[in-house]
């Protein structure tokens, strides 16, 4: 017999909140060329994502000191 799991999800990882963002033609050309030829088929995922890791390459010096909320502190 299976049983039924579904996966608890964290109630702040949940994405309320809308960011938007402005291409011209000539960018939004080449963001779609680009997923094309490597086959993306979810652009909002990969925008997140490459916003995301551009950030944490800088995180070790995004935040100054440790009583300040950093990116995986519950505020």
């Amino acid at each position: 017999m299976q049983v039924n799991r579904k996966k608890k999800k964290d109630i702040n990882l949940k994405r309320v909140n809308r960011q938007e963002l402005l291409f011209n033609n000539r960018e939004k050309r080449v963001i779609d060329e680009y997923c094309k030829k490597h086959k993306i088929r979810n652009k909002s995922k990969f925008m997140r994502e490459s916003i995301i890791a551009t950030i944490l390459q800088d995180y070790p010096t995004l935040f100054e000191s440790e009583s300040e909320n950093t990116l995986f502190s519950i505020r």
